[in-house]
């Protein structure tokens, strides 16, 4: 896997059907995008399907069409949303003043 997909195990998150739960969802947005910004709807080419409400829940009501930007704006957001886990260490002390 390459880019974002990249040591991400959500692709193994994702029910074995799918590749037709995709397909029957992009066919019901009519391949448009589906995001709404300002009361008007993008509508540019859909080549992405993407869960409205994060999480595990892939029932069509909550997948929506994307457009590839607006579908890289959406994760984006919710990836600085999420909590970081990060280690703290200390900073080393200069040998010079040990």
């Amino acid at each position: 896997m390459s880019g974002q997909w990249a040591g991400s195990t959500r692709r193994f998150d994702l029910p074995p059907d799918w590749p037709e739960l995709r397909a029957l969802v992009l066919a019901r947005d009519e391949h448009r995008c589906r995001w709404r910004e300002g009361g008007t709807v993008c509508g540019l080419k859909a080549t992405d399907v993407d869960h409205i409400t994060p999480g595990s829940d892939h029932s069509p009501t909550n997948l929506q069409a994307l457009c590839g930007t607006h579908h890289a704006i959406k994760s984006s957001r919710e990836g600085n949303a999420a909590p970081r886990f990060t280690r703290w260490r200390p900073a080393e002390r200069h040998p010079g003043l040990l």
